[in-house]
């Protein structure tokens, strides 16, 4: 009996193989037509089920030798690196500065569709989105920069004094209307959070809404110029206007970026105060390691 559930179980799995080798072996015997020889007698179970175990064997054989084509999408992402598009025709330091932030940019872009977009239409995670923009000052003048200045507008600056002309002077508009819309954020939404009792404006969601999409364009605008820089097209995801197949035609995933996230912050948490300050830079730089099982950078950018 456990000798025919082991015939059983081999012919489960020649038979889910079948749709790989059939364009491969096209004189070979159809595994799903191989039968199991029945129980007739003990003279009889010897030999055939030894001839049809060699048969089954040799089926299985072939299947090791073809490489496993799996299907993929048309728009498969393709990895690119410093001898990709236009990147040799750029100066030295261009191309560094886009290797390094490319990354980060596209996680960026990823919170401001993902996560952003949805605070700005809770008026509870007002008090969140003032403390994102703000910047974090010390003494002697050394303050940390806030997270839109450090995720968003230091990227666009460096970029702009790395790329040629051409292209600096429409990364610098993108910028400056980038932090324009943030300003404007910031006026929507300062003076309201969670747990104060303040009367609230009936405008102020839609001002707050309105800020975020002049900000999407400034954003998008900056990536469709370094795509353009690059040649490397549509490698930066630009976000779509807020509508009911957003996410969709952005197509990012974010059950992924949520999951990232996620991730990142229990092993951010680990390091304690002492180490939270640094983790954004670690972010920026690419040192972002697997230790607590993050998904590497470079297969989250590649999607």
């Amino acid at each position: 009996m456990m000798i025919r559930k082991l015939f059983f179980l081999i012919s489960a799995i020649a038979s889910m193989a079948l749709p790989f080798v059939a364009s491969f072996t096209p004189s070979t015997k159809p595994l799903a037509s191989i039968k199991i020889p029945p129980d007739d007698g003990p003279n009889d179970i010897s030999s055939s089920r030894r001839k049809w175990l060699h048969n089954t064997v040799s089926n299985l054989a072939i299947l090791g030798s073809v490489p496993m084509i799996f299907p993929c999408s048309a728009g498969a992402t393709v990895v690119t690196g410093a001898s990709s598009g236009l990147l040799p025709d750029l100066p030295p330091d261009a191309v560094k500065s886009y290797l390094q932030y490319r990354f980060p940019l596209q996680l960026a872009a990823d919170f401001y569709i993902f996560d952003l977009q949805t605070m700005v239409a809770d008026t509870d995670e007002y008090g969140t989105i003032t403390d994102l923009v703000a910047s974090k000052n010390a003494r002697g003048g050394q303050g940390q920069p806030s997270k839109i200045e450090r995720d968003f507008t230091n990227p666009m600056r460096i970029m702009s004094l790395s790329m040629p002309p051409e292209y600096a002077d429409d990364i610098r508009d993108s910028q400056f209307a980038f932090e324009r819309a943030m300003s404007k954020l910031t006026k929507a939404t300062s003076g309201i959070r969670r747990g104060l009792s303040v009367e609230i404006d009936k405008d102020v969601v839609p001002a707050a809404k309105a800020a975020w999409e002049e900000g999407r364009v400034a954003l998008n605008s900056f990536f469709v110029t370094l795509n353009t820089a690059t040649g490397l097209e549509n490698e930066l995801a630009v976000i779509p206007p807020a509508g009911p197949n957003q996410f969709q035609e952005y197509g990012r995933s974010i059950r992924r970026y949520n999951e990232f996230m996620k991730k990142t912050k229990l092993c951010q948490n680990r390091g304690g105060p002492a180490l939270s300050q640094a983790w954004g830079q670690l972010m920026v730089s690419g040192y972002l390691q697997d230790s607590c099982g993050v998904e590497p950078l470079e297969g989250y950018f590649f999607q």
